[in-house]
């Protein structure tokens, strides 16, 4: 029997593009000729919910809660503005998918839409759209309209309703299976039917024989259990599988016999070899091979890894496929003003990987001990390149968010010089650790291939702290770094992070000085705290004492075992910080209140910061150094230069000149040379063009310069070279 395949991401991920992780494995069962169809349910739920009769099924739904009693005043004024809703939900939900354009005008207005609870907070954010455009702004009014309608369904038919999770509450740390077990034998919900809706008609159309699941987060994990179910129920001879990064974080000690009522396998890790592993077991019953994966057997859970298989490189995987899933469907929205953020939430992005794992993998609070971190294989650049023309071709999108847990800068450059090479028009952003290989050239490269964006850790901004982190940074090279990424164009996103383990009071103001610096001085565009969460996978969780903190418990739990909670001997409470550290950062985003104590973001007393006022700024001043290796890279960015021949004459001698005049996409320069140095320019420019597959290094150069003319140095350093520098000369 051939082996057919269903492949979902249940509710909810992302409104804008869709989760990768089906994508990933269509692409892998692609090259073995194995038929799938995958499917985004949260899209096709969010658009069934969002659309007139959508609505009009819910107001009558909601009706019987608000005719039996008490709902807030807000959830009365939408209900009694039910016929405004209904008429504006399409053209609004056609705005966000990109076909309406034009309704912006009169959204922007603000008499078009009717507006509850959510808009309270326009007057707040006027300032913030100043210099957003129509399209932009009429996008945060529908995310708006779209939230107040979001809150209607939470109080009035689903308290359980998120746009991009759904019961998330029932994942998060869910160490017993009971509770969300007790909430699956209840009546499935009004949203559940609607899933439920869906799915049956795929599964009727498509009948699998295998349905995999991929369950990346806490929000999709209850709507993935409800699916599981209905299958079950309804056709017992589909084996059902989940994998994905909750079963690869949260479930790795999973012992509760209960969850195999659901599926049939969880498999954990890298997909692609458990998956081939299954399919020869559902083809060949007597197969008993299996890769990283846990089963029922005798009414026992056991953990079956007896495969001699080893897991497929990542030049094997193939290029993830699109294919299926509703591309022209997806809706941007922008809900808050991070720039970052947005990027998340507006525009399609095709996802790729540069690399599989961590190059760095050290970080403590990280999960370094788990597979899909500790195993470091990166991806040749012009594999990639072929990928990414590949997925242009099929998705008609040429936006790449590159989802490394941190991309390495080599083969970030090797990547920046590909897509140059083959003249690709495309953009695209990624994770990085901010060290120090990001020199001004390099993060010129990479602007110059079409990278608009980076994140990288900054996590504490505390050098004890970082060192206690294992990031291998500094508070200083991080400023350096996101300087010139800033200057080369490139927006700059910091993850933060407070109540790392033994972190003081003191610690956390100072890294609150260090972030207000980095902000104020302009290296810095967009930021996020996170409160440190001590997970099971990490040397934290892992060696607890070594960091000066207790587990709470040492039982392991039947379900999830991840987020381990913990008293750190500091005994600070790190919560009452929260408010102070995003309110703050909210407004230095926003280029604001530079000038407040650091005391007025607290209702609470906080020490003096002990960080100079010019900490950053000093940093910054001291110069990079103009040195070349004899192995840095040389490349020219820039075109062929128009040549013009001139005499110069001094005291009755004349020598030959030449002036070499080009042209960028901004403006023209020239410089000037003598016949000789001229000549030798003009010939070696064209050798290092970024547009030749050959990259010739400092020292091949200096070679060549010294075999026609003497004294390179000289040359290197003079003014013609340093124009150069300054419109596209690479050092790398």
């Amino acid at each position: 029997m051939k082996t057919k395949l269903f492949l979902i991401t249940p509710p909810f991920t992302q409104l804008n593009t869709p989760y990768p992780a089906t994508a990933y494995i269509k692409g892998f069962l692609n090259t073995k000729n194995i038929e799938s169809v995958q499917a985004d349910l949260g899209i096709e739920v969010i658009l069934k919910l969002f659309s007139k009769e959508g609505l009009e099924n819910l107001f009558k739904v909601s009706g019987l809660k608000i005719s039996v009693g008490e709902i807030s005043d807000n959830s009365k004024r939408i209900y009694a503005l039910q016929d405004e809703y209904l008429k504006t939900i399409n053209p609004v939900i056609a705005f966000l998918q990109g076909k309406n354009p034009t309704l912006a005008l009169q959204i922007c207005q603000e008499d078009f839409l009717p507006e509850a609870s959510r808009f309270a907070q326009l007057e707040e954010l006027d300032w913030a759209f100043g210099t957003m455009g129509t399209q932009d702004k009429a996008k945060h009014l529908a995310t708006l309209y779209l939230e107040d309608i979001s809150d209607f369904i939470v109080e009035c038919v689903d308290d359980n309703f998120g746009f991009s999770r759904y019961a998330e509450r029932l994942g998060r740390s869910a160490n017993s299976f009971d509770e969300l077990y007790d909430v699956l034998q209840q009546e499935p919900t009004y949203i559940d039917n609607l899933l439920l809706s869906i799915l049956k008609e795929r599964i009727e159309t498509i009948q699998p024989t295998l349905f995999l699941i991929s369950v990346p987060f806490p929000g999709n994990l209850y709507s993935a259990f409800r699916s599981a179910q209905w299958v079950k129920n309804h056709y017992p001879n589909i084996k059902i599988s989940m994998g994905g990064g909750f079963p690869n974080t949260e479930l790795r000690s999973l012992s509760d016999a209960r969850v195999f009522e659901f599926f049939d396998f969880i498999t954990l890790d890298d997909g692609e070899m458990p998956i081939e592993e299954l399919i020869s077991n559902i083809e060949n019953p007597d197969y008993n091979s299996y890769k990283r994966t846990f089963l029922l057997e005798d009414g026992i859970v056991v953990y079956k890894n007896n495969s001699l298989k080893h897991d497929y490189k990542q030049s094997q995987v193939g290029t993830p496929d699109y294919s299926d899933l509703l591309l022209d469907k997806y809706i941007s929205v922008i809900e808050i003003v991070n720039p970052m953020h947005r990027m998340w939430s507006d525009g399609r992005w095709n996802k790729l990987t540069m690399a599989h794992g961590c190059y760095w993998g050290k970080c403590t609070f990280c999960d370094i001990s788990l597979d899909y971190i500790k195993i470091y294989e990166p991806v040749a650049a012009n594999l990639l390149c072929d990928r990414m023309e590949e997925m242009i071709a099929q998705t008609g999108e040429n936006g790449f968010h590159f989802v490394d847990e941190a991309a390495p800068p080599a083969l970030m450059r090797a990547l920046a010089l590909e897509i140059l090479r083959r003249k690709l028009a495309v953009t695209w952003w990624t994770n990085i650790r901010f060290e120090k290989s990001f020199t001004k050239d390099l993060c010129l490269l990479l602007k110059a291939s079409g990278c608009i964006a980076v994140s990288g850790g900054l996590e504490v901004a505390s050098d004890r702290l970082l060192k206690l982190i294992d990031k291998g940074v500094t508070v200083e090279q991080v400023a350096k770094v996101t300087r010139n990424f800033t200057e080369a164009g490139v927006m700059v996103h910091a993850y933060l992070m407070y109540g790392y383990p033994t972190q003081t009071i003191q610690e956390t103001v100072d890294s609150l000085e260090m972030v207000r610096q980095l902000f104020e001085v302009g290296v810095l565009q967009s930021g996020f705290w996170h409160q440190f969460a001590m997970t099971a996978h990490s040397p934290v969780g892992l060696y607890p004492e070594k960091f000066g903190v207790v587990k709470e418990t040492e039982i392991i739990g039947t379900f999830a075992n991840n987020d381990i909670n913990y008293t750190d001997s500091t005994g600070i409470d790190h919560d009452k910080f929260s408010f102070g550290l995003k309110k703050s950062l909210f407004n230095f985003m926003h280029g604001i209140c530079f000038d407040y104590e650091l005391q007025d973001w607290f209702e609470f007393k906080i020490p003096k910061t002990k960080i100079s006022p010019d900490f950053i700024l000093d940093a910054l001043h001291e110069e990079e150094d103009f040195n070349s290796k004899p192995t840095a890279k040389i490349v020219w960015l820039g075109g062929k230069p128009f040549v013009e021949h001139f005499a110069k004459s001094k005291k009755g001698n004349s020598w030959e000149m030449m002036t070499l005049t080009f042209h960028d996409k901004k403006e023209s320069f020239s410089i000037q040379t003598n016949k000789n140095e001229g000549e030798w320019l003009v010939e070696i420019l064209q050798k290092i063009s970024v547009s030749n597959a050959k990259i010739y290094t400092f020292q091949e150069i200096k070679k060549d310069f010294e075999m026609k003319l003497e004294d390179f140095e000289l040359f290197w350093y003079s003014k013609p070279i340093k124009t150069l520098r300054e419109f596209g000369l690479l050092v790398l």
